[in-house]
């Protein structure tokens, strides 16, 4: 069974703020153990000052769910957020 470290370091925040375009919202990305053993990446994204949506992708080992994650921060980078 993969343990993931008590306060994991993948918890990552994206903010994307863009007056002009009455654009402000967030992205958030983290690694979560499930019941049984999986690793799981809840992203979690909307409008800054709403509940926003969340999502879960489920994977069988760390070693592919950081993959997963790199890829998605990545993408976050791509599109104009900022870690915050």
């Amino acid at each position: 069974m993969q343990t993931l470290p008590p306060d994991p370091p993948d918890l990552r925040h994206f903010r994307r703020i863009d007056a002009s375009r009455n654009m402000a919202r967030f992205y958030m990305l983290s690694l979560e153990p499930t019941l049984f053993g999986e690793v799981a990446i809840l992203r979690h994204w909307g409008r800054i000052g709403t509940r926003g949506r969340q999502a879960l992708s489920l994977h069988a080992t760390l070693a592919h769910a950081e993959s997963a994650l790199a890829r998605q921060i990545a993408r976050r980078l791509k599109r104009g957020y900022a870690e915050a």
